[in-house]
């Protein structure tokens, strides 16, 4: 995927945009109300409505909500999927009217699916736009509060990279509960509460990812990019691709 794919919908009141993993350094307008959610981890440097710029490290999961009048400043070398929902106006009804300042939660498993969903809709060559429309409308309403900290980062951040470094290899719920130092149902519980997916729903979500993005970037047969990935076979990628883009991997291929 080159670039953002977004669609102006209800109207042109919203528009729902997927930003690609890819390098950045940008400012969010000011002149618009923005909610977004992560869907990849993303590293790098931020200012939020000032000049002091702070280190930052964003999971998977984690909903963000930026009004107007708030300018945020991001950077990062490697960046990370993100979906997000813009409107200028006042949206009625919707939680984040009153928040007067930037907030954002951890762990918002309702969040995630919805970016999920909506970025499925998106790859979509010929998307549905009720679909689209009712997402978007479901994702601006999503409730949000302020618990930034809900995460335990040092645990799963250890864990993160472990899956980032070794997606490829068959990865136990055993072996990665070791590398959190905690018992197997502990860890379990908490980091599916922390991501918002269970440690299986993510390492396939990163497989995935890594397809993709040699998908889009190589002609490697898709049965090698199945090995490569962590697949137990071209087919079992198929369903994978299926199940969180609405396509199979030669329709990827095609779209992009």
């Amino acid at each position: 995927m080159a670039g953002p794919l977004s669609q102006r919908l209800l109207g042109g009141k919203l528009c729902l945009q997927l930003l690609p993993r890819a390098a950045y350094s940008a400012r969010d307008p000011v002149t618009e109300q923005t909610l977004g959610v992560t869907l990849e981890r993303q590293q790098g440097v931020h200012a939020i409505d000032s000049d002091r710029r702070l280190d930052f490290d964003t999971w998977p999961g984690v909903l963000a909500y930026t009004p107007v009048g708030v300018e945020v400043f991001s950077e990062s070398a490697a960046g990370g999927e993100y979906l997000l929902v813009r409107w200028s106006g006042p949206l009625a009804d919707a939680p984040t009217a009153r928040f007067s300042r930037r907030v954002q939660s951890g762990g918002h498993a309702q969040a995630l699916a919805l970016g999920r969903e909506a970025r499925r809709l998106l790859l979509d060559p010929q998307p549905d736009r009720l679909a689209l429309d009712e997402c978007a409308l479901a994702f601006a309403g999503l409730p949000i509060v302020d618990n930034p900290q809900r995460q335990a980062p040092h645990a799963f951040s250890r864990v993160l990279e472990q899956i980032a470094e070794q997606f490829d290899q068959c990865l136990s719920l055993e072996q990665l509960a070791a590398t959190s130092g905690q018992t197997e149902l502990r860890f379990l519980r908490d980091f599916t509460r922390a991501i918002g997916l269970t440690p299986h729903a993510y390492l396939v979500d990163v497989r995935v990812q890594a397809a993709r993005r040699l998908i889009e970037r190589s002609s490697l047969p898709l049965a090698a990019i199945a090995q490569d990935c962590g697949f137990a076979h071209q087919s079992h990628m198929g369903s994978a691709f299926r199940k969180l883009l609405g396509m199979t991997p030669s329709q990827y291929r095609s779209r992009f």
